[in-house]
């Protein structure tokens, strides 16, 4: 029988009919056979790159027998590798806050505001004077709702005929504001102070800074009483609550003031009240009307909860009994404009009256200049 020698140079062929099932086990075979939602440990070996022989390393002898070449799988990808961390947008800025005249902010921040009334009045017998009162503020956002807060005044008195012009410090007030954000809505409180340094103090206080003190009082709408009652030591506590969106801003507010008596008589040199009890309400509406320009208007009230002696012993006189309250509106235009980064000023100009007496009797007639940075 012819024996049939097998040829060792040619290589084995595989019948055609076999390649694509060899080529399904390679593709079965290969790391695209993974899932995809296996968590990835390190990238496969790029198989479609052949390791170079080490250069030292002689070459093998070839096999009696071929090894038949794997076959080729579609070219790796990269199925492993971890997808691009999405980037998180952006936070949209806050809608646009329109800020009020003589109420306190529903927002905290890093301010500096220059704010400064100047008052026309008249006494009884028709002479005019005139009152300027200057406050400085400052805070610093020590968290996302917290800012401490200190509030300086100075207030000028040209009195009319022949009263006694004067000039006075008031009691400084000290505190912390707090905001809180929901939504388009906002809850703000206040808690504080005033320090009772103030001049025009004591049982014989200077006649000029005593009626400088007074002034004061109605040209600041009667809004910041426990500044300018510099005979007594003030708790404040606040809060208000507002919506602020669409350009529109809309806000109420609600002060106590606890005074307690730690100097002299009162300003007026009447007999002291060993406390005296006061609150205050505002209503604030603001519209922007472009993104530099907004308009805000406010109606104040003012009310003591305890009756003053002053009040009392003076019964008899014009307008005592209506001491004991007021209301004052006051609207103006306010500007918007950006400095640079994070910087702002928005310089406004509000006028002011009173509603009723005593503030309208003495023809009370206020300009407010107020100048915020917000940095």
């Amino acid at each position: 029988m012819k024996q049939h020698r097998i040829d060792r140079t040619r290589p084995v062929r595989l019948p055609i009919r076999l390649a694509p099932l060899c080529l399904a086990l390679g593709v079965l075979t290969s790391p695209l056979a993974a899932r995809a939602d296996d968590v990835p440990v390190a990238p496969p070996p790029d198989t479609t790159t052949e390791t170079p022989p080490l250069p030292a390393e002689p070459a093998a002898p070839a096999p009696d027998v071929p090894r038949a070449a794997a076959p080729a799988g579609p070219p790796a990808v990269a199925a492993h590798a971890s997808p691009p961390a999405p980037v998180a947008p952006s936070a949209p800025p806050p809608p646009p806050y329109s800020l009020p005249w003589q109420l306190r902010p529903l927002t905290v921040g890093n301010v500096v505001r220059s704010d400064t009334s100047v008052a026309f009045y008249k006494d009884a017998a028709g002479n005019t004077g005139s009152a300027e009162v200057t406050m400085l503020l400052a805070s610093y956002k020590i968290t996302p709702e917290f800012a401490p807060v200190v509030r300086l005044g100075f207030v000028k008195n040209d009195a009319p005929g022949a009263g006694a012009d004067g000039s006075s410090f008031i009691n400084p007030v000290v505190g912390m504001a707090y905001s809180h954000r929901m939504s388009a809505f906002r809850l703000a409180g206040f808690l504080g102070g005033t320090i009772p340094v103030g001049q025009g103090a004591g049982q014989t206080p200077s006649a000029g800074a005593a009626g400088a003190d007074a002034a004061g009082i109605n040209a600041r709408s009667a809004m910041d009483n426990s500044m300018f009652a510099v005979n007594y030591l003030t708790g404040i506590a606040g809060a208000g609550f507002g919506y602020i969106d669409h350009g529109f801003t809309a806000q109420v507010e609600a002060t106590l003031f606890q005074l307690f008596r730690v100097r002299g008589n009162d300003m007026t040199g009447s007999a002291p009240d060993a406390t005296r009890t006061n609150a205050t309400m505002g209503l604030h509406l603001g519209y922007f009307v472009i993104p530099q320009l907004s308009l805000g208007g406010e109606l104040r009230y003012q009310r003591w909860l305890t009756t003053p002696d002053r009040i009392v012993m003076g019964a008899k006189t014009p307008f005592a009994d209506a001491n004991l309250d007021n209301v004052t509106f006051g609207v103006g235009p306010r500007a918007h404009f950006a400095l640079g980064k994070g910087l702002w000023i928005r310089p406004g100009i509000s006028y002011s009256q009173g509603l009723d007496a005593p503030l309208n009797t003495s023809k009370y007639r206020m300009v407010q200049v107020d100048l915020p940075v917000v940095f």
